[in-house]
């Protein structure tokens, strides 16, 4: 049975789609909503630089129709840090701030780890141990986005895919991009929109994340943002990803 295929874009504030994705007029406590109308999924940002209130989530998660996914960026503090290993007390208050309160729109939470972060086997490993698989019977999801080459590593894909985490597949122009193991879903960020092709991407490459979601969704649900690059093109390349899915 193969997975969801959700599309999306990086958060759902941003001033130059208002008018551009965004119809002139609509008001900004309503740009969720539209976002729920128009696309399968959106990454929460604002959970990266600080906490939120449970409220918050729940009124989010109110916002949007059934069957759409947030995936929440971890908090800074987790995954900027010398040693991960020493992550459990900034582990514990990311995940118990209200993301429960997503209940079945809970996507995967998206650990981002600095382009300078290099791997270390022993220290990662400590880390993947202190994710937690649940929270207030909310089942966790765990993606994993690292930036630096010497990820590209057996011991790292091994450790990813015994942790049951999705090695984030990147589209980047420096970034590496990794292949993961087979985790039950899988997460990819395409950062290389660009601003005179109305829909981001060309068709081709369309056609190509559409074959490549659809492989991947034998394996479980899949996640694809549209992300930087040329911000503004985001929500127009994620409706043509999911027009082209049909």
């Amino acid at each position: 049975m193969s997975g969801t295929i959700r599309v999306g874009i990086g958060g759902w504030v941003y001033e130059p789609w208002r008018g551009t994705f965004y119809p002139e007029g609509l008001r900004q406590k309503d740009e969720l909503a539209y976002v729920g109308e128009h696309l399968t999924a959106t990454e929460i940002n604002a959970t990266y630089y600080s906490s939120q209130k449970p409220a918050t989530f729940a009124n989010w998660a109110k916002a949007v129709p059934d069957g759409f996914a947030f995936a929440v960026k971890a908090s800074r503090y987790c995954t900027n840090r010398r040693l991960l290993a020493e992550a459990g007390e900034s582990i514990d208050k990311f995940v118990n701030q209200g993301l429960s309160e997503l209940g079945d729109r809970l996507g995967p939470i998206l650990w981002q780890f600095m382009p300078t972060k290099k791997f270390h086997d022993d220290d990662f490993a400590a880390f993947l141990k202190l994710l937690p698989t649940s929270v207030a019977g909310v089942p966790l999801r765990h993606a994993l986005e690292v930036r630096h080459g010497s990820f590209d590593d057996p011991v790292f894909l091994a450790l990813a895919r015994d942790a049951g985490a999705a090695i984030v597949f990147a589209d980047h122009d420096v970034y590496p991009a990794i292949e993961g193991h087979d985790v039950g879903f899988s997460y990819m960020r395409l950062m290389r929109s660009q601003e005179e092709q109305p829909t981001g991407y060309d068709a081709a490459s369309i056609a190509q994340w559409k074959a490549r979601a659809q492989h991947q969704a034998q394996q479980g649900d899949v996640f694809t943002f549209f992300i930087s690059g040329a911000k503004v093109r985001a929500p127009a390349a994620a409706q043509a990803l999911i027009t082209a899915l049909g």
